[in-house]
């Protein structure tokens, strides 16, 4: 196998086939810190740019729902190659997408600025959540609602939370307009229309607002593709797998798909812990347990990835779907732990570069799974999967690629 090295504007790039037009050097630095692998991949199937987390990444060009397995390699590498790998130093980047040179930079690390749209049940809740946790990686939060009241309100009322004597700990909370929305790092969608009652559970309440939620995230996925935005655009409202693969396309692949990040796995993975603490046969999840899939149905827990019980899982499985109905029986619609598990918790994970439950974009769907964004690019968790796992999240992603192409369709 052949490595050819490149220098581009001070950055040390490589690629195994010889065809990138960059200055040749014969070899890199032993101590970088920051290294880009040069690949070419359809770019309608494929991320932008991602972190190299193993030997095959380096091999497979094509991206698949495969990702998520943990395969080794007989390829021979150079061993700095391999050190920069396991130490996430290497950012792969697609040259099939216009201007792929400005991916030549590592995320910074220092704290962020998010902004969030909507102050209803849930992002009102979320921002609470934010405020009180963000403190170590958000520096402020910009709240804009198209209710000036709620604005004022919120404004007054969380930057009234304090800890005593320590008056800069926790992140500022500011009124921002409508113009201002994509001024930050995370652009939060919380907007949401069309909730069914309570009442009202015959369908999967979270699908019903797809139809409705696409038309009013259209709106600003247009004003953040016109402001250019290089931040996160993250989606909170439900359907939210699908909401993501809608801000794609309308964006006109001015965003790019590891910048559009689904959160509502979070509360999924949330409630298994909850009945895997109630119920001993499923206490093997707090250990080993994953969760794939969307927020909703077809969602995918597995009991664990070293001992996999298929039946155990979807009796596990059927009981995190199905919690929310549950909150409802009592008569209030669940919004606190799906606000804190899914959007604050997550988001502040997401920030920091920690793994959390989060939905991104996997060989062109927009799918949940254990993953963290780090300086180097986004990495979706690799494990030893079982085929009888792969299978279940395998029949996943078809259905959400199902539902990809019938909304991109109306």
């Amino acid at each position: 196998m052949i490595f050819y090295y490149y220098l581009y504007k001070n950055k040390y790039l490589f690629s195994i086939e010889d065809k990138y037009n960059y200055t040749k050097v014969k070899n890199i630095p032993l101590h970088i810190d920051e290294l880009y692998f040069l690949y070419e991949s359809d770019k309608n199937a494929s991320k932008g740019s991602y972190a190299v987390s193993e030997t095959t990444d380096l091999f497979n060009y094509e991206e698949s729902i495969e990702l998520l397995k943990l395969k080794g390699s007989e390829e021979i590498i150079p061993e700095n190659i391999k050190q920069l790998i396991d130490r996430r130093k290497i950012k792969a980047v697609n040259t099939s997408y216009e201007n792929y040179e400005e991916r030549f930079c590592f995320a910074e690390s220092k704290k962020k600025t998010v902004n969030i749209l909507a102050l209803g049940d849930v992002g009102s809740t979320l921002l609470t959540g934010l405020k009180l946790l963000g403190g170590d990686i958000v520096e402020y939060i910009g709240i804009y609602d198209r209710s000036p009241e709620k604005i004022q309100r919120f404004e007054y009322e969380m930057n009234q939370i304090s800890f005593p004597f320590e008056y800069d700990v926790l992140p500022e909370v500011h009124g921002i307009s409508k113009d201002e929305l994509f001024d930050c790092d995370m652009f939060v969608f919380c907007a949401s229309k069309g909730v069914p009652p309570i009442g009202d559970e015959g369908k999967d309440v979270r699908m019903v607002q797809l139809e409705e939620n696409a038309r009013l995230i259209r709106e600003y996925v247009i004003m953040a593709a016109d402001k250019d935005f290089k931040g996160i655009f993250a989606v909170v409202s439900d359907p939210v797998d699908p909401l993501c693969a809608v801000v794609l396309k309308e964006s006109n692949n001015k965003l790019l798909p590891e910048q559009i990040k689904g959160y509502g796995l979070g509360v999924m993975n949330a409630r298994a812990v909850y009945y895997a603490k109630k119920h001993k046969e499923y206490a093997m999840y707090l250990d080993e347990g994953r969760a794939f899939g969307p927020h909703g149905n077809d969602l995918v827990i597995a009991n664990s990835i070293i001992n996999y019980d298929d039946k155990l899982s979807n009796r596990l499985t059927k009981l995190a779907v199905e919690a929310n109905l549950q909150v409802r029986k009592t008569g209030f619609k669940p919004y606190i732990a799906p606000a804190l598990s899914s959007g604050a918790i997550s988001i502040v994970y997401t920030l920091e570069g920690k793994w959390h439950y989060s939905s991104n974009y996997i060989a062109g769907v927009y799918m949940g799974a254990k993953n963290r964004n780090l300086c180097s690019g986004l990495e979706i968790e690799k494990i030893n999967m079982p085929d009888e796992l792969f299978d279940r999240i395998k029949y996943t992603y078809d259905n959400l690629k199902k539902i990809r192409d019938l909304s991109f369709c109306e």
